[in-house]
């Protein structure tokens, strides 16, 4: 086995000098966006990580960040690869830090992981306790894309989707237009139903209802159940796929013909969802790239940087052959 990297080695490969090379890796501020990241593609390459406990002793930094989580947390997964990456190619490590569900149990972890000196920034995706810190408190950033219950907020909540899918689906003909909500209780819902009345009322559109749901299936199969043989043709908006799949279902039972009588959205972009018959037209989130832009946040945090600016286009449309005109082909 050949000889661990040193930062001297990384600052001849990437032609800077050593100093520079502490300098990325401590964070320090004045360093430019084309330097940092030629010292880390070089320290990529050579296989490079800086010695943890060396650097904290010297400068006391870390490079060390903390995700906290809740226990048995509804947090999607592909929120934290994201932000790892980020945190990679920064050069920092990252470690996921559990958090009890009990407020006070909580407060007392978070206390903990603030207060170890083990990291220079903490970062969470629900709202955290609210304490006074230490002066030299490492960086804490609760982003809040999740609720104290754990339901979706933040970017999460973004109805904007909706309004496109509608003035889409306007645009091509339709009418008349259903609602299937999503749980009352949860932000994202509230927010794709209050984008679906305003919408509604902008266009001059008919609205069938907004038939309060609880994410499932079944939700989706009741409402068009209970439809009017002449609601057709109409156009139905799920607040997620799986509403839309018991929806589906329904109409075909009725012997409806989609897209023909009745299109349909989804929301989430669910796997199966491009394998239904017909596939389905929905919304996807970059939540990995949220993740990294969170994550970002955080870092700009620790070293005294600006934000950097909110992605624009964290959300998708699918597209699919679950809409078309009114009678007519798919789009």
């Amino acid at each position: 086995m050949g000889e661990r990297p040193t930062s001297h080695d990384v600052a001849r490969a990437a032609g800077v000098s050593q100093s520079t090379v502490s300098f990325v890796f401590t964070g320090r501020a004045g360093i430019s966006d084309a330097t940092r990241d030629k010292v880390l593609r070089a320290a990529s390459d050579l296989g490079y990580r800086p010695n943890l406990a060396a650097r904290a002793m010297r400068t006391r930094r870390t490079g060390r960040l903390a995700i906290v989580v809740p226990i048995a947390s509804a947090i999607p997964l592909s929120l934290i690869p994201g932000a790892a990456a980020a945190a990679e190619e920064a050069g920092y490590v990252v470690e996921v830090v559990s958090l009890p569900q009990e407020p006070a149990a909580r407060a007392e972890r978070v206390a903990e992981v603030r207060d170890s000196g083990q990291y220079e920034g903490v970062l969470a995706f629900t709202p955290l306790p609210t304490a006074d810190s230490p002066a030299d408190a490492p960086a804490i950033l609760a982003v809040g894309e999740f609720d104290d219950e754990m339901h979706a907020a933040g970017e999460f909540a973004d109805a904007q989707p909706i309004v496109t899918l509608m003035e889409r689906l306007a645009t091509l003909g339709h009418r008349r237009f259903l609602h299937v909500a999503g749980d009352p209780r949860f932000p994202s819902a509230r927010a794709r139903r209050d984008a679906y009345r305003a919408t509604v009322e902008r266009l001059g559109l008919t609205s069938l209802g907004v038939v309060d749901g609880d994410w499932g299936g079944g939700s989706g199969e009741m409402a068009v159940a209970a439809l009017p043989d002449d609601a057709r043709p109409l156009a139905l908006i799920a607040a997620n796929d799986v509403i839309a799949t018991g929806a589906i279902r329904a109409a075909l039972r009725r012997g409806w013909t989609l897209p023909d009588d009745m299109s349909i959205t989804g929301w989430d972009d669910h796997p199966q969802s491009a394998f239904l018959s017909p596939s389905l037209t929905s919304v996807t989130q970059d939540r990995e790239r949220l993740g990294a832009y969170s994550m970002q946040r955080l870092i700009a945090a620790v070293r005294g940087e600006e934000a950097p600016s909110r992605p624009a286009d964290l959300h998708a449309i699918q597209w699919r052959e679950s809409t078309a005109a009114p009678g007519g082909p798919t789009p």
